[in-house]
């Protein structure tokens, strides 16, 4: 059997890579001696994530999880980053003369997780963010809280945000894609009356109505709480002047994100404080950043209250659409 075949056969666990929304926008296309990494343009967030930040990290941390879970079966194969926007292609895996240097397993993607509820009261170390690499800006906490709710403001007065968010979620066990893909009410941290509440905030005709009267505010302010405790908010910054290099740093976050499961933490991606102009801003400002520098990614880590739920993942081979319709967003 191939490496190809091999590695094919592994693709499930390739899959927990993490993705904005959980659109998994990952494809793969496998030939005799390479492994070609595309998108799915359809599964990308063109409102959410207009510059494509977030769908190229995506990106990278997939290819990255490939070659973990590659080398974890004894493979040696390496990673080409060359994107091609028109065939939207991020990468190809090809074999390589040594297996890939890494201090991860197989085991590790599969311990990852994403933990969007509360956290236990307490800040990283110095030491820990030292060893974590020189790419990470450490705040805390407290600092983001009016940037985040300002966020979440933005997010959910945008129609066309708050339509796209609509479409990634899956607030009840009846939706026909809650094993699938998105956001799924318990991976949200949402009890049963939360996620009916927000289901029906969000619906088309409720939030044409309650959006002007306020309606955005008052979803915001449920996020106030996610940062007012004595916790760790991490920045990841690079230089994003190629969507190369975006890739490349999303492999880089996702190192970031297993070397902090691995030490028992987990994290939640705070995206929207830099999908928002005047967050991003605010954040750069307090972040004195070097010409040529931004902020990639944003998330808050420690350990959670609880233990979080597993996201869904598609299965390797299912149909890769997202299959959406009015009636069921």
């Amino acid at each position: 059997m191939s490496w190809v075949d091999e590695l094919r056969r592994r693709e499930d666990l390739c899959r927990r890579a993490p993705s904005a929304h959980n659109t998994q926008p990952w494809l793969l296309r496998y030939a005799e001696d390479e492994v070609t990494v595309h998108w799915d343009p359809d599964r990308a967030l063109p409102d959410s994530d207009p510059t494509g930040r977030d769908l190229f990290l995506s990106l990278g941390a997939f290819v990255e999880t490939c070659l973990i879970v590659a080398t974890d079966a004894g493979l040696a194969v390496r990673a080409d980053v060359t994107v091609d926007e028109a065939d939207h292609r991020a990468a190809r895996i090809v074999a390589a003369d040594t297996p890939y240097r890494t201090p991860f397993s197989a085991g590790a993607v599969e311990r990852r997780r994403c933990a969007r509820g509360r956290y236990r009261p307490g800040r990283l170390s110095r030491q820990t963010v030292a060893e974590l690499g020189a790419g990470l800006r450490h705040l805390p906490g407290r600092e983001l809280a009016a940037m985040l709710s300002a966020a979440d403001r933005r997010m959910f007065g945008t129609p066309a945000v708050a339509r796209e968010l609509r479409q990634w979620l899956r607030l009840s066990p009846r939706h026909p894609r809650y094993e699938m893909d998105g956001l799924t009410d318990r991976a949200l941290g949402l009890g049963r009356i939360e996620a009916a509440g927000l289901a029906a905030a969000l619906s088309p005709t409720a939030y044409a109505i309650a959006r002007p009267l306020g309606l955005p505010a008052m979803l915001a302010a449920s996020s106030r709480s996610l940062l007012r405790y004595d916790g760790s908010v991490l920045v990841l910054v690079g230089r994003a002047a190629t969507a190369d290099r975006v890739v490349e740093q999303g492999r880089e976050l996702l190192r970031v994100w297993l070397s902090l499961s691995e030490r028992g933490l987990a994290v939640h991606p705070l995206s929207q404080i830099l999908d928002c102009a005047a967050t991003a801003r605010t954040l750069e400002g307090r972040l004195n950043l070097k010409p040529g520098e931004s902020a990639l990614a944003v998330f808050r880590t420690g350990r959670p209250m609880r233990e979080p739920t597993r996201s869904a993942r598609i299965p390797a081979g299912r149909r890769h659409d997202h299959g959406l319709s009015t009636a069921q967003t």
